[in-house]
């Protein structure tokens, strides 16, 4: 069985890259997977925490809220890129330093 230790270690990879993406990126599609990315690395760091609650236990509980947060996070992803799909039709980019400009 694999350590705790490992699944902590690629939860904070993945934590990284997703800030790493929201901090740099300016492209809004880039900015959606970026968010995922940090959703799943709560997911994963979620389920590894509760696998290893106790020797022999996997606690259902974190497995449950794992899978209707998954289903809520699809649904923010599908209303994220209906967001995009319209600022791109409307605006004609999907830069978001160009689409804060249209503000004023």
């Amino acid at each position: 069985m694999i350590q705790l230790n490992y699944y902590i270690a690629c939860a904070v990879a993945l934590y990284i890259i997703g800030m790493y993406c929201l901090a740099s990126k300016r492209n809004m599609i880039k900015l959606v997977m970026g968010l995922e990315i940090l959703v799943n690395a709560a997911h994963l760091s979620f389920i590894a925490f509760s696998a290893y609650r106790s020797i022999g236990y996997i606690d259902p509980l974190g497995h449950s809220i794992v899978i209707m947060s998954i289903g809520f996070a699809g649904c923010v992803t599908a209303l994220a890129l209906t967001i995009v799909t319209y600022a791109y039709k409307h605006y004609k980019t999907l830069d978001v330093r160009k689409l804060r400009r249209l503000r004023w």
